[in-house]
């Protein structure tokens, strides 16, 4: 039976639903998001019918789902809690395995804002730290584009309030020489902008790109395969040994750290176990030092939404070097860790939105007649 609580102002925390068939996990999730001031568990729901209920209630701004349950189970949730409401953004809470991986990156492409990879026990999700800070980092950031595209909802039917203006940033010149290669560093959030950045970048680009995802082992395929469908760019998980090709992504595969070896026209690909950077592994910051040791100052690196600050290291070296650098906006971003760390420091020559970054990233890696 669904449990809700009392309704809440819209000064108040992100409200969150949370749906999930298992009593002890929705008790779980519950007592790791109340542990933020900033997040309010509004409602818990049995299955993906009583989920649609509250938010057909009003006042949802996320709802944390899981995808197989009975009566109605997530997939089939998902469309109709985006029907009950535009606004609301949905998390889906994926099993750590190959199949969860496949349903994960098919509920982006349904209209779900960003997945979680769940453990497969109670007591491993009650007990990872990094589950639980990964959780509540993603639904204060979804929260955020919740309520901000409520703002813009109600613009249109009042005069729009002034928007507080971002502190400016100090931002360089673009490179005066044309990039031979392109690397991509992503965390959290980051799939979804993946697929809407390839999506816009078609089959145009002209140059190999290298592309880090901070992702389980059983999801990194299905995030190929998922970009592979865009039907623009070619994707695989990355292979040792094999040559960079342009307009091929090369993607980490998750546990190895990507990395390129080599001279510009002669680049190919060197997977590592070493250890972990950042607390990661595949890990952005290796393959930007390795980008710019092979082709210094000819590298174009990308930094989308993520948490932490993985690839800032990286990035000093690849502007060091000669290179450039190209950040997502905080505004679009789910966590602006990763990409504000890059841009705070001065590295970028552009912080842009998510859909302006693809024109941006082809003036300089295009093709002459893309």
């Amino acid at each position: 039976m669904m449990q809700a609580r009392a309704g809440v102002g819209i000064a108040d925390p992100i409200r969150v639903v949370v749906c999930d068939d298992s009593l002890v996990v929705r008790s779980v999730l519950e007592r790791m998001l109340r542990a933020d001031d900033s997040i309010r568990v509004v409602a818990k729901a049995v299955n993906g019918r009583e989920a649609v209920e509250a938010v057909q209630a009003g006042g949802i701004d996320v709802v944390v789902l899981d995808v197989e349950m009975p009566v109605m189970d997530g997939l089939a949730a998902l469309p109709r809690l985006l029907a009950a409401d535009q606004a609301v953004k949905i998390l889906m809470a994926s099993a750590m395995t190959r199949k969860g991986g496949a349903i994960a990156l098919e509920s982006l492409r349904l209209g779900a804002s960003d997945f979680i990879p769940k453990p497969t026990s109670v007591g491993e999700i009650a007990s990872d730290d990094g589950f639980r800070n990964e959780l509540i980092a993603k639904v204060l950031g979804l929260g955020r584009q919740s309520r901000a595209t409520r703002t813009r909802q109600g613009a249109g039917r009042q005069a729009e309030a002034p928007r507080p203006q971002p502190p400016a940033l100090r931002l360089l010149p673009a490179p005066q020489r044309r990039p031979a290669v392109l690397g991509v560093g992503s965390s959290t959030g980051g799939p979804a902008a993946l697929l809407t950045l390839f999506q816009a970048l078609g089959d145009r680009i002209a140059v190999p790109v290298v592309l880090t995802q901070h992702m389980p082992a059983a999801f990194t395929p299905q995030l190929a395969e998922h970009i592979n469908r865009l039907g623009g760019a070619t994707c695989a998980e990355a292979v040792h040994g094999e040559p960079l090709r342009a307009g091929h992504v090369h993607l980490a595969p998750g546990n190895r750290h990507l990395t390129v070896v080599g001279r510009e026209g002669n680049l190919s690909i060197a997977l590592t176990d070493d250890p972990p950077e950042n607390f990661c592994r595949p890990s952005v910051d290796p393959m930007l030092r390795s980008l710019s040791a092979a082709c210094p100052g000819r590298v174009l690196a990308l930094m989308l939404t993520g948490m932490g600050q993985d690839g800032l290291r990286g990035a000093e070296r690849v502007v060091s070097d000669g290179g450039s650098v190209i950040a997502q906006d905080e505004a679009t971003s789910i966590v602006w860790g990763m990409p504000g760390a890059v841009a705070r420091a001065g590295l970028c020559q552009a912080v842009l939105p998510l859909n302006e970054l693809a024109p941006r990233v082809l003036r300089f890696v295009g093709r002459p007649n893309g």
